[in-house]
């Protein structure tokens, strides 16, 4: 790709473990309007690139680490990225999540605007094409393990997938696992310490401990936790506690659960603990190029020279969630008038900016995202505009007949220091094939902001969670 991601690192960092280096301050420029290949992104968006079989790269990815691809769920589903009503329920299973982040996390909406080491990983995939805006990624369950594809998620803790015999189950691409021809799996007992740690316990069953857990799109999971082997291309993790659902239903479309990632002690993460260093990362393929692959990864991964690191904060009333410190936004290379305050949290816990993978498009309180908008509105007056807006998308633009446009940059101007300019295809996304793209980013009535995945494409981000930091890497991965 033409675009490039460009980083500006404006902050001095003293030693906090990693790599066991420490962090120098580092300054680059960046220009402040790049081009948007129109044609080129419609093109990578089609279903043409859709040609060569998934395959899981069990290849170890050296210096004692294992990674896997993190493809779009296109490449395994290849449909029309940009029929209509996929495009309409796609959003409408986001705008669901988000109220759901919102009750957990926000509060009154009211009140908001007021005021030994193992290393690791698997394969991601994108479920664009099916009318989600999430990522899969594929591992083995169970002994011998048996292979499925499951949603990870940054914003829950528990792993699940759906089990024989199903009393109610969705569709999905790959067999539903069989407990009983497992010979790892082990039903967790109701006075394990590992039942009282579940979130939302569904209390016991014949001796076993039963969980439960529901999603804001009205999806939900309910069966037995137990402990099971999981697969990593050659890693196996031994004694995962995992969900295995019995009354399943859910618009996972195709995924035979989920890789909860969280902070919380539940979460995949969690229960690794001091195997890994509470270190991760993973870079999401872009959802319009079904031809390459990203990547997750687990244990200390090498970040590269020049990525800005960002202290994660944290909110005793949300464990699960991964909070940065926004400091503001710019367009065009200069910042937008918009106080800091609107991105804090309060000592409440209200508040403040998550990073998620599960939610497909960012959200901002909506004083913040109005001087946002307006502000690239009259940086973009030259382009077409479509009236109305499409979507939840008030701001869009038709592009039809253009080769590629020039834009101005978007940045996030995290607290201290760093800042992040998006590529173009991170912030004006087609919404059709007809040439209409429109800002990928919408107002929230709370004062929760949410940086969604269409943001972190492309982008290597890393998690220390011993250190406490999340890191940008400042190259297309």
């Amino acid at each position: 790709m033409e675009v490039i991601l460009l980083l500006s690192v404006a902050l001095v960092m003293t030693s906090f473990g990693i790599s066991g280096t420490a962090m120098a301050s580092s300054i680059t420029t960046y220009p402040d309007f790049q081009q948007l290949h129109v044609k080129q992104t419609i093109a990578a968006a089609s279903t043409k690139l859709y040609k060569e079989e998934l395959k899981e790269d069990s290849s170890g990815s050296g210096g004692g680490r294992w990674r896997v691809k993190v493809v779009h769920r296109d490449k395994i589903f290849p449909q029309a990225s940009h029929n209509k009503s996929i495009f309409h329920a796609r959003i409408h299973r986001d705008v669901k999540r988000v109220d759901s982040l919102m009750r957990r996390l926000g509060g009154n909406s009211n009140d908001q605007v007021m005021n030994k080491k193992l290393d690791f990983g698997s394969e991601v995939v994108s479920g664009m094409a099916q009318g989600s805006g999430e990522y899969f990624v594929r591992i083995g369950v169970g002994s011998p393990a048996r292979s499925q594809y499951v949603v990870i998620d940054s914003g829950s803790d528990i792993v699940w997938v759906q089990c024989q015999p199903c009393s109610q189950c969705y569709h999905q691409s790959d067999p539903i696992f069989d407990p009983s021809r497992s010979a790892s799996y082990s039903g967790v007992s109701c006075t394990s310490t590992v039942c009282d740690r579940l979130q939302n316990s569904a209390g016991c069953h014949a001796g076993r401990c039963s969980y439960e857990a529901s999603y804001g799109d009205g999806s939900y999971t309910q069966g037995t936790l137990a402990f099971e082997t999981l697969t990593f291309g050659r890693a196996l993790i031994r004694n995962v506690a995992i969900g295995c659902g019995h009354m399943n239903r859910g618009m996972f479309v195709g995924a035979a659960g989920l890789l909860g990632i969280g902070g919380g002690p539940m979460s995949f993460v969690g229960q690794l603990g001091g195997q890994t260093g509470g270190a991760f990362s993973y870079c999401l393929v872009s959802r319009g190029d079904a031809s390459t692959a990203g990547t997750l990864e687990f244990g200390r991964a090498a970040m590269p020279v020049g990525a800005a690191w960002v202290p994660l904060i944290r909110n005793q009333r949300a464990p699960s969630f991964y909070y940065v410190g926004l400091a503001g936004l710019g367009v065009g290379g200069m910042r937008v008038p918009i106080s800091e305050d609107v991105f804090r949290q309060t000592e409440l816990g209200y508040g403040g900016v998550v990073m998620d993978t599960g939610t497909a498009v960012t959200r901002f309180p909506t004083l913040a995202y109005e001087a946002f908008r307006d502000t690239f509105v009259e940086q973009t007056a030259s382009l077409p505009r479509v009236s109305g807006g499409v979507s939840i998308f008030d701001t869009c633009y038709d592009l039809n007949g253009f080769v590629s446009v020039r834009v101005p940059t978007v940045s996030f101007y995290f607290t201290g220091g760093p800042i992040l300019t998006l590529p173009a295809r991170n912030f004006l996304i087609p919404v059709d094939d007809k040439g209409t793209f429109c800002l990928a980013f919408a107002p929230s009535g709370a004062g929760l902001s949410i940086i969604g995945n269409i943001q972190q494409e492309g982008i290597q981000i890393s998690f220390d969670g011993a250190n406490g930091f999340v890191g940008f890497g400042p190259n297309v991965c």
